[in-house]
């Protein structure tokens, strides 16, 4: 009968769980082992001491160490690990609080746990949120992605605790769900009567509660195929992980994939949500994912800096698909090597990211430009005017779907703190929408107080923008402000305004579809078959001394010269630093902090003096923004050639960019009496001389 079945299946399931007791007990026995090799010693023991002096609960297990382990001693411990993580985690756990509570036995509480946190190599199970697959459930997994949302920490209950007043005695229950690693789920009702049907008072003071909090991660925007949305996975994090990551960080998630029952009535589908429980947390940083240089990279990068043309070279690699804009793309090269922050002891904030504004005509490549940026930048996001509204770009306060609770999501600013942001079509913005930007770009902070939430989020980033003038193309006959439709307290914030021209010139144009033509005849090397790969000519490099070492070991400095590409080989065939290297150079020079000498602040308050003074047709107004400016050009300028200090060379430099920066429409004031005047300052050639190709046909002299 009934009966029968109900003990028959009883017992089967104790010598199920007999069995996996057993099992455990031999794997508990192998951790040991493995953690503990020679009574107390070994880099693991440090690890756990150390962990019971700072008073945490979590110790580092590399799957590495673990797969050595398994070749000596002929197990498989690393694999069974990934592949059946909810019979093997517990076991390591127990191993863990079991040499704990031997070397400090007051330690733990009965009921207190320690945890493994697993780092190494994952093989084919390290993905992102859209390679998780059904073939990966309850496997170990290493996901990568970028926190989207993370929702409020609460507690969650373990084990309660009630009283009956009738027969004076306490009852425990214990609660299982999704993340638990043993035992099946319990429900989570409190029991209000016992066996006997007599009333239970729930102690609220002795139940054991944990932290518990919900982040959404999603893929990395860069890595996302085109034109499909970003998966996104929920992550449960427990305990000592919540509060580790925050909106905005990209992270590195090891955890165990898991199905759950999907909420609501209709669970009966067959279709289950799945969820991540993690058990350990890292940050990806930006920078010191970018930062792996051996000792070959940096002799390079002090052999680049030497060079008298380094900037020039910088500038025509950032973007070498692009005819002429020298000017821009120097100003580009100094926005991504930023000024210096500083933050002084009364509170005051001085921003160190650099702002830049191209306006011109269509079709002169200014969202090019912006590609090129996006491509060198370590961390760069790309917005357009009419697609972007002002909360998206700073913060916006929403409800969650699960618990109605209001919280914060990140904008594409707050995202791209310590990054570039992309504005093209600035022109098309809304106006309420534009005025979000205003305190970015100086404050560098984001304040919301809205839904009784007040709060303020750093957005430490370079504003990069593109517009057209209002009639569409540049109207000579009217002035500056006419043909920009911005109000002056926003153009003032942007460091440098560059009026970009169609120039109509025969040799300019001609100049110019000789370069496009080239780019469209260019095929990749093996390409249809077709031998465009003849014309690889390997660059020699002057240094015979790197000749020797291995090729591999370091990122190559030059891209290789093409004669499809970069034209007939001339003497005006320029080198062009290869990608890779320049993100490298970048990275490394951007870390360098010169300080400011007494010569180079003396020239600067003079520049910034003769400035204000000269009251011409300017871009932009000229405010003490400007002077900051100047530091801020001339301080990226003197981590360009890898100085300490900030010379009066790097402050002319600056200068000669700013000059270009403000009077570029009025193009015949900076004639050849004004460069006469810079000579006599300077003592012979500017620094930058400005070649005639750049500024179009001016009048021989």
């Amino acid at each position: 009968g009934a009966g029968e079945r109900d003990t028959y299946l009883w017992r089967v399931r104790t010598v199920e769980m007999n069995e996996q007791a057993e099992v455990r007990r031999q794997y508990r026995a192998q951790f040991t082992d493995f953690l503990n090799p020679d009574g107390g010693h070994g880099s693991y023991m440090d690890g756990i001491r150390k962990m019971i002096v700072e008073k945490k609960r979590r110790v580092k297990v590399d799957l590495a160490d673990l797969r050595n382990y398994d070749a000596s001693h002929d197990t498989s411990l690393a694999r069974t690990l990934l592949d059946r993580p909810t019979e093997l985690l517990p076991a390591l756990q127990d191993a863990l609080a079991d040499i704990v509570r031997m070397e400090e036995p007051k330690y733990l509480e009965p009921l207190d746990e320690v945890y493994a946190s697993l780092s190494g190599s994952f093989g084919f199970q390290r993905v992102s949120p859209r390679e998780l697959m059904s073939t990966m459930l309850s496997k170990l997994v290493n996901l990568e992605g970028i926190v989207t949302r993370a929702s409020l920490v609460r507690p969650k209950v373990q084990r309660s605790v009630h009283y009956c007043n009738e027969i004076k005695q306490f009852h425990t229950r214990e609660y299982r769900d999704v993340t638990s690693l043993t035992g099946l789920p319990t429900g989570s009702v409190y029991p209000t009567r016992d066996e006997a049907g007599n009333l239970l008072v729930t102690e609220y003071g002795l139940c054991k509660y944990r932290d518990s909090q919900t982040i959404s991660i999603q893929e990395m925007p860069e890595n996302s195929p085109p034109g499909l949305l970003p998966r996104s996975i929920d992550v449960i994090l427990e305990d000592d992980l919540v509060d580790s990551c925050k909106p905005g960080d990209r992270v590195s998630i090891v955890g165990i994939y898991k199905a759950a029952p999907s909420k609501g009535s209709g669970s009966m589908s067959g279709v289950f949500r799945t969820l991540l429980v993690a058990s350990s947390v890292s940050s990806l940083g930006k920078e010191t994912q970018q930062l792996r240089l051996t000792a070959r990279d940096t002799r390079n990068i002090k052999r680049i800096s030497q060079r008298e043309d380094c900037f020039d070279l910088l500038a025509q690699s950032l973007a070498p698909s692009i005819f002429g804009h020298d000017f821009i793309k120097k100003a580009m090269v100094l926005l991504l090597l930023g000024g210096i922050e500083k933050n002084l002891k009364n509170g005051t904030h001085l921003r160190g990211d650099i702002n830049l504004l191209m306006v011109g005509d269509p079709g002169v490549a200014k969202s090019q430009m912006l590609r090129s940026v996006m491509n060198i930048a370590p961390l760069s996001i790309s917005t357009t005017g009419r697609g972007s509204s002002g909360v998206g770009l700073t913060a916006a306060v929403t409800s969650d779907k699960d618990t109605g609770e209001r919280r914060l999501e990140a904008g594409a600013m707050v995202l791209a703190d310590r990054g570039v942001v992309c504005i093209d079509e600035f022109d098309k913005m809304g106006e309420n929408d534009r005025v979000a930007i205003h305190e970015v770009m100086e404050q560098q902070t984001v304040t919301i107080s809205k839904a009784g939430i007040h709060t303020s989020l750093n957005a430490r980033c370079s504003v990069v923008a593109a517009a057209n003038p209002i009639m569409g193309t540049y109207d000579h006959n009217s002035t500056i402000t006419k043909n920009i439709s911005l109000p002056a307290s926003l153009l003032s914030r942007f460091d440098l305004l560059f009026i970009v021209l169609d120039q109509m010139t025969a040799r300019h144009d001609r100049d110019l579809s000789e370069h496009v033509l080239r780019m469209h005849r260019y095929r990749r090397p093996g390409d249809d078959g077709t031998s465009a790969g003849l014309f690889n000519e390997r660059r020699q490099e002057d240094d015979d001394e790197m000749a020797d070492e291995e090729e591999d070991a370091a990122v190559p400095v030059f891209t290789r010269y093409n004669r499809l590409l970069h034209g007939p080989r001339t003497s005006s065939f320029q080198d062009l630093l290869h990608t890779e290297f320049l993100k490298l150079f970048i990275a490394y020079a951007k870390r360098r902090n010169p300080t400011l000498t007494q010569e180079a602040s003396e020239q600067i308050v003079n520049n910034y003096v003769e400035m204000r003074q000269d009251a011409t047709n300017k871009t932009i107004p000229i405010t003490v923004r400007a002077l900051e400016t100047m530091i801020r050009l001339a301080t990226a300028h003197a981590k360009l050639k890898l100085h300490t200090e900030v010379t009066q060379e790097d402050v002319e430099i600056a200068f000669d960019l700013m000059q270009y920066a403000l009077y570029a429409k009025s193009k015949d004031k900076y004639d050849e009496s004004d460069r006469q005047r810079k000579r006599q300052r300077t003592g012979g050639r500017s620094a930058l001389d400005i070649d005639r190709e750049t500024l179009g046909s001016l009048p021989d002299k």
